[in-house]
C-alpha cells in the first residue's frame, strides 16, 4: 500500500500500486466504493495488466483518509487526487472511473490536463439529479440533510442498500459519503457532459445496455466519445460481467481516439 498526503492538513490519499510499464493507468471507484475491491480481477486479467497500475481509493472512502473539514465537491476531490497522482510521478495516466469516480475523473482531466491521456468512463454521472428520498444511491442519500444523516438516516442508507454494497459503503466517512452524494446530485458547472465533450482525449463511455440510449449519445459521439453498450450487466459492469468490460476497456485503451 502506498499513500501520499493531499491536503494542507496532510490528510492522505492511499492505493493499491501494480508495478508494470508506463504510461500509467489509474483506476477510480464510485460513491461508497473502493478501489481494490471493485478493480482487483479485472486489472490483472492478462489484456489489461502489463501497466503500472494506481487502485486508488478518494478520500473518505476505503482505506484513504476520512477527513471532517474536507467539502467533498467534485472539485476538491479531483484536486486531492491531482496531489495523489503528482506524489506518485504520475502524468499522462488512462484513468479507468466507475460512476461518481468516473465524474471526478472528468474533472480531473478539465482542471489537471497534464495528468490525464485518455479516459473511460463507466456509468458515469454527467448531469444533475433530482434529490428523491428513499431512492437507491446518491440521489437518496443526499436526500438528507447532513445533520438527519449523522442522526440515523444512514442507517437507512444500509437497510436500503442491502449487504454488497454496505459492504463497501460501511468503510466511507458518514459526512465524506454524505457530503460526496450531495455534490455529485448537484455537479459542477459547467457540467460534467459539457466538459467532457469539451475535452481534447480519447474517451470512451461503458453503460448498461439494459438502461438503454444513453441519453445524449448523438451528442457525445459526435464530440467524439465512443458510447459503448455491455449486456448481461447493471451499473457495476466490472463486477457484473467481467469479461465483457475487460474486453471493451482493453479496445478502448488501445483505439486512436
Amino acid at each position: 500500500m502506498r499513500s501520499a498526503a493531499v491536503t494542507p492538513e496532510g490528510d492522505r490519499i492511499r492505493w493499491v500500486e501494480l508495478p508494470g510499464q508506463e504510461p500509467p493507468r489509474v483506476y477510480v471507484h464510485g460513491l461508497g466504493a473502493t478501489s481494490p475491491a471493485y478493480f482487483a480481477a479485472v486489472a490483472v486479467d492478462p489484456r489489461l495488466s502489463g501497466r503500472r497500475s494506481l487502485l486508488l481509493d478518494l478520500l473518505g472512502h476505503g482505506i484513504s483518509d476520512r477527513p471532517t473539514h474536507f467539502d467533498y465537491t467534485l472539485e476538491s476531490h479531483a484536486d486531492a487526487l491531482a496531489n495523489a497522482l503528482t506524489a506518485a510521478g504520475v502524468s499522462a495516466a488512462e484513468l479507468i472511473a466507475h460512476s461518481m469516480g468516473g465524474s471526478v475523473a472528468i474533472v480531473l482531466a478539465a482542471r489537471h490536463p497534464h495528468l490525464v491521456s485518455r479516459l473511460v468512463l463507466i456509468d458515469a454521472n454527467l448531469d444533475p439529479v433530482p434529490r428523491i428520498p428513499g431512492s437507491p444511491g446518491s440521489s437518496g442519500i443526499a436526500a438528507y440533510s447532513e445533520e438527519e444523516f449523522l442522526k440515523g438516516g444512514w442507517e437507512e442508507v444500509r437497510d436500503r442498500v442491502g449487504p454488497h454494497w454496505w459492504s463497501t459503503m460501511r468503510l466511507a466517512g458518514r459526512e465524506a459519503l454524505h457530503r460526496s452524494a450531495f455534490h455529485l446530485t448537484r455537479g459542477t458547472t459547467p457540467t460534467m457532459r459539457e466538459l467532457l465533450v469539451d475535452l481534447r482525449i480519447p474517451r470512451t463511455f461503458l453503460l448498461p445496455e439494459s438502461d438503454g440510449p444513453l441519453p445524449g449519445a448523438d451528442a457525445l459521439t459526435e464530440a467524439g466519445v465512443s458510447v459503448v453498450a455491455i449486456p448481461d450487466c447493471g451499473h457495476n459492469i466490472m463486477l457484473d460481467n467481467p469479461e465483457a468490460f475487460v474486453r471493451a476497456t482493453a479496445a478502448a485503451l488501445t483505439s486512436r481516439g
